[in-house]
């Protein structure tokens, strides 16, 4: 007899979950669980369509993915090197945050030969990267044993300098699509901050954009209108945030451990989201096209 009015609230719950504004059961799997190793991460889209990340049926490999879910390896990195975020420039060109061997990795377009492009020993592991289109990389750099992290920039030119250093986990970053604001967020303080990007690259006034109660925070993007969208690591959603920092929408998933995002598709505005627990790529459908979507297309 106690239990039913507690069944009633559940149902009554999740109904309210379902149909709320904020959130939405709109996720699909493009491939099947356990194609990836739980390390799967760096999800990015490139001009064509094809869809890569890290981890394909064993470390240290990329995998490509087509839209229909066809997959294969791509390239295997050089022995000692695992890798994490990537990203394309606007020239097509492929980076590669290489977490095991603290370094980025360049293919140039059309190359499946990886180089070194930038080298820093003093870096923790390089997780995840976001690139301007003046051609600087953004890298999120934590220490998960002591809970801090740093933020590094990579010039042009291949130079690699520290911005900011001592902050909390450092682990999604992300350019808005006016190039004019870096956000960078800190998984275990469940911070993101925002900063503005100067000239030369380097980055200043710092604020707090956004902080969450509870769960963590890893990889992020933003679509063409400038709305930043978070995987949150254990909670199994992906959250969009307006540019004025109000939360518009939580998206549930299938998994539990989103570990990052890139967006592609026929229009830009198929969500590709890695999934860690389930070794999978799940899709969901966004209100507008991909930031990085709509520069090459």
């Amino acid at each position: 007899m106690n239990s039913f009015p507690k069944l009633v609230f559940f149902a009554l719950a999740v109904i309210h979950m379902i149909f709320s504004p904020l959130y939405a059961f709109q996720s699909t799997d493009l491939i099947s669980e356990h194609s990836f190793t739980e390390g799967i991460e760096g999800p990015a889209v490139d001009k064509a369509g094809d869809i890569f990340a890290v981890n394909f049926k064993e470390q240290g490999t990329i995998g490509k993915i087509d839209r229909e879910g066809n997959g294969e390896v791509f390239i295997r990195l050089p022995e000692g090197s695992i890798g994490n975020g990537i990203r394309f420039d606007k020239d097509h060109n492929m980076f590669v945050a290489d977490y095991a061997g603290h370094k980025v990795y360049r293919l140039k377009n059309g190359s499946k030969t990886p180089e070194v492009w930038a080298e820093e020993i003093a870096m923790n592991q390089p997780n995840d990267l976001a690139i301007s289109d003046d051609g600087f990389i953004y890298l999120s750099d934590p220490n998960w044993a002591e809970n801090t992290g740093n933020i590094w920039v990579v010039t042009p030119s291949g130079k690699v300098h520290l911005l900011e250093a001592n902050m909390g986990t450092t682990n999604g970053i992300e350019v808005s699509p006016d190039g004019k604001l870096l956000y960078v967020n800190e998984s275990v303080q469940r911070k993101v901050w925002k900063y503005d990007i100067l000239k030369d690259g380097t980055i200043s006034n710092k604020r707090l954009f956004f902080s969450f109660e509870d769960h963590g925070l890893d990889g992020m993007r933003c679509d063409i209108e400038g709305n930043l969208y978070i995987t949150r690591y254990d909670k199994g959603t992906v959250v969009m945030i307006s540019p004025k920092g109000v939360l518009l929408k939580e998206i549930l998933l299938q998994g539990k451990k989103p570990s990052n995002i890139a967006f592609g598709g026929k229009d830009g505005r198929d969500g590709y989201v890695t999934m860690a627990d389930r070794g999978c790529i799940e899709v969901i459908r966004i209100s507008h096209p991909g930031s990085y979507y709509s520069k090459v297309h």
